[in-house]
């Protein structure tokens, strides 16, 4: 079982969106994928509970639980584990950064969320593993990724080479219960989560 955490804490920088996607590109590509929602706010609880499809299980859980629903998930036989996080708890986020076997820490290009990387940077080197960001909603047009990607060079963390755009899709996806490859299948926005899993994939080898 491979297991990636979803890390920012930052409120609004776009963990929940990038982990149902993550997942759902996992299980349309015939993995037995996972979602554990370690946010109060349970907002990838709410878009499963939003989707027809049983597919990936969203189990909502506590950071001192965590290491029991992982052993619970392996007896299931998941091979893809997919942890979304609070940006408010510290313990949540120290628990999924020590469990994963890759770490994403999803930044909007705005200077608010690039000043606060470093809080999560600081997590990720306390817990001795390695993480990348994935610039999340940028603009479609103009520079504002590019200075993104500069400013973020400056936090000795290394950059996602993909990048999620700032598109309707992800939001009318997400509120359907979707991802983007189910709602859009041929979009853009379904190209650019395609291009970020087979990414993952590597990275998970």
């Amino acid at each position: 079982m491979k297991t990636i955490a979803i890390v920012s804490r930052k409120g609004g920088s776009g963990k929940t969106t990038l982990a149902v996607h993550v997942a759902v590109a996992a299980f349309l590509n015939k993995k037995q994928t996972a979602i554990i929602d370690l946010d109060p706010q349970a907002s990838a609880s709410g878009w499963g509970d939003s989707r027809e499809d049983e597919s990936p299980a969203v189990v909502s859980a506590q950071a001192s639980r965590l290491t029991h629903v992982l052993d619970a998930a392996v007896e299931n036989g998941a091979e893809i584990i997919v942890i979304d996080t609070s940006p408010h708890s510290e313990t949540a986020a120290l628990a999924a950064i020590r469990a994963a076997d890759l770490i994403l820490i999803p930044c909007r290009p705005a200077i608010f969320d690039l000043r606060a990387i470093s809080d999560t940077v600081d997590l990720v080197k306390m817990a001795n593993k390695s993480a990348f960001v994935i610039l999340n909603a940028v603009p479609p047009k103009g520079s504002l990724g590019d200075e993104a990607r500069t400013a973020i060079s400056q936090h000795d963390i290394e950059i996602c080479p993909f990048k999620l755009t700032q598109r309707m899709a992800f939001v009318h996806a997400v509120t359907a219960g979707l991802s983007v490859q189910e709602y859009e299948p041929g979009s853009k926005a379904a190209d650019e989560i395609k291009s970020l899993y087979k990414w993952i994939l590597k990275q998970l080898k």
